[in-house]
């Protein structure tokens, strides 16, 4: 019979009971919470307006009172046909980029240059060559693109609108400037990608100094693409400052394998990492009626209700996980197109764009449920998100398990047993891919019931979350995340069997009105069967 939770508590008083203090919080200046702007001043030539509280105001106001300090602006070659008709989707060219970047820069924000290397849009499926290099062979096609981005980063400097950040190229993935630059499908060369790459960077360089230099992929959760991908560019020689990433939730894997990614990749290329493009529904209605990216299905998959909490509960947690990369690694987030509206004709494309690329799709908007304003253009409250404080301070000593190396005894955990021969059921170790160097495992040849807990002190009164990431092979009569003592009852969160996808647990509304609170992680186990855990997070949220 599993043991109860009152007899576990005497227990746990004789194990010893581990007293922490609230440590301070870690101040960041360079954490990047931002917004890609791209269809803004498409949607206010269109008529789009924004109000924040029922007052009217320019979008980017909103945003910067909002907390958001960067805009990421894409740049389009030449996003017109012969007859000089846009191709829409924001038609970004030059001129407009550098108006836009001159609204954002009096409201204080930096800029983040993504310059597609394409007339129109350039992602993993589309990397077509601006009409004007069409003819060029591959040595030309090296010098276009270096003199491209280097007199682009020259106008933006003249107009007093230096990007901090230059990505050369768009979710990149399968090269630039196909055929020339292209990678994958049976291509694994990537001398020639390569080449281009660094020409652009060199084109940064040589028009400003102080500016970073990113590479941008897709599928965020995908490690394998990432090793074999950034393998191939840094083996060649490209020499960059930031990868960059896509990762909508719904598309491009779970939470636990987007933090593996980010850990593996900043410590295996030395780089920092910054999510450059991430969104979620906040409802599943359609503004425009003419279909969206985001649904029932999409809902189910990316795992948070559709509705602004569930959007807010998302970008919180995505930004913890981003500031959670070892070494301060994680550089940030920007919020894809949180401004484009569903007014009429404010649209992926115009005709002239469809015909460009040959696309029978129907003209629509299919992101107006992923903003950060309902369909009046009123601001939502996930944009207050932004402004909150990077990070959260957490109340838990050692919940990341690295203090010790190996050990049956970690720094500021006490371990119980139900039977002192399975004390060795709890410890930490490096052998099963924990997000850091350790973890802390539950595991013993014979059955076993055991814990690690910790008892906080300290604790101002208001409503505290206990998160963790898990690993479980299952197997366990029970297998949970608990709080109590906190002078409420007893909260659990039985964890998720998930043996090769790290699931994010959370008990969220603790209301803690005693100064104390007892924070765990219990296990009653049949033999052989396993348990890992890392980054144990206790929290303030109000």
């Amino acid at each position: 019979m599993r043991r109860t939770i009152a007899g576990f508590v005497a227990l746990a008083a004789v194990a010893g009971t581990v007293a922490v203090a609230a440590p301070a919080s870690a101040e960041r200046d360079d954490f990047i919470m931002g917004a890609d702007v791209g269809m803004l001043a498409e949607v206010e030539d269109l008529g789009g307006t924004f109000s924040d509280g029922g007052v009217e105001g320019d979008a980017l106001e909103i945003l910067a009172d909002g907390g958001v300090d960067t805009v990421r602006l894409r740049l389009w070659n030449d996003p017109y046909d012969a007859d000089g008709n846009p191709y829409g989707g924001g038609t970004n060219d030059l001129a407009r980029t550098i108006a836009v970047a001159q609204r954002a820069k009096a409201q204080g924000m930096d800029i983040l240059l993504d310059i597609h290397l394409s007339d129109w849009w350039a992602d993993p499926g589309t990397q077509t060559k601006p009409k004007a290099w069409q003819s060029l062979g591959y040595a030309d096609l090296v010098d276009a693109v270096h003199d491209y981005v280097e007199d682009s980063v020259d106008a933006m400097e003249a107009a007093g609108v230096t990007p901090s950040i230059v990505q050369i190229g768009n979710e990149i993935s399968s090269g630039v400037l196909w055929d020339d630059g292209k990678v994958g499908d049976g291509v694994d060369d990537f001398t020639q990608l390569a080449g281009l790459l660094s020409a652009g960077i060199d084109g940064v360089h040589d028009a400003a100094s102080g500016i970073e230099t990113a590479l941008h992929l897709d599928m965020g959760g995908d490690n394998a693409l990432y090793r074999w991908w950034f393998d191939g560019v840094t083996g060649a020689g490209v020499d960059f400052d930031i990868i960059a990433l896509s990762y909508y939730p719904f598309w491009h894997g779970t939470m636990g394998e987007l933090k593996a990614n980010l850990n593996d990749i900043s410590q295996r290329y030395d780089k920092d990492v910054l999510i450059v493009e991430t969104a979620y529904g906040w409802t599943t209605g359609d503004g425009d009626g003419l279909g969206n990216s985001f649904y029932f299905t999409e809902e189910s998959v990316g795992g948070y209700p559709a509705s602004v909490a569930g959007q807010t509960d998302y970008l919180r947690d995505l930004r913890e996980l981003v500031g959670d990369v070892p070494d301060e690694r994680g550089r940030g987030l920007i919020w894809w197109e949180p401004t484009w509206l569903p007014v009429d004709g404010a649209n992926w494309g115009t005709q002239a764009g469809k015909e460009d690329n040959d696309d029978g799709g129907t003209l629509s908007n299919p992101w107006d449920n992923q903003t950060l304003f309902d369909w009046d253009g009123n601001a939502l409250a996930t944009l207050d998100v932004f402004g909150e404080a990077p990070g959260r301070t957490n109340l838990l000593t050692n919940g990341s398990f690295e203090d010790d190396g190996y050990t049956n005894d970690p720094t500021g955990w006490g371990v119980w047993s139900s039977d002192p021969a399975d004390a060795d059921a709890t410890f930490t170790s490096d052998s099963w891919s924990p997000h850091g160097s350790f973890t802390l495992n539950h595991w013993k040849a014979t059955a076993y019931t055991t814990s690690a807990y910790q008892v906080v002190s300290g604790v101002p009164d208001g409503t505290y979350t206990l998160s963790a990431w898990v690993l479980n092979g299952g197997g366990q009569d029970a297998a949970y995340l608990y709080a109590k003592n906190h002078g409420g009852s007893e909260l659990q969160a039985d964890l998720p069997v998930s043996t090769d996808d790290w699931q994010y647990v959370t008990i969220e509304g603790i209301e803690v009105t005693s100064g104390t609170v007892e924070v765990g992680i219990y296990d009653d186990a049949a033999a052989g069967s396993w348990l890992n855990v890392d980054d144990v997070k206790l929290y303030r949220t109000s």
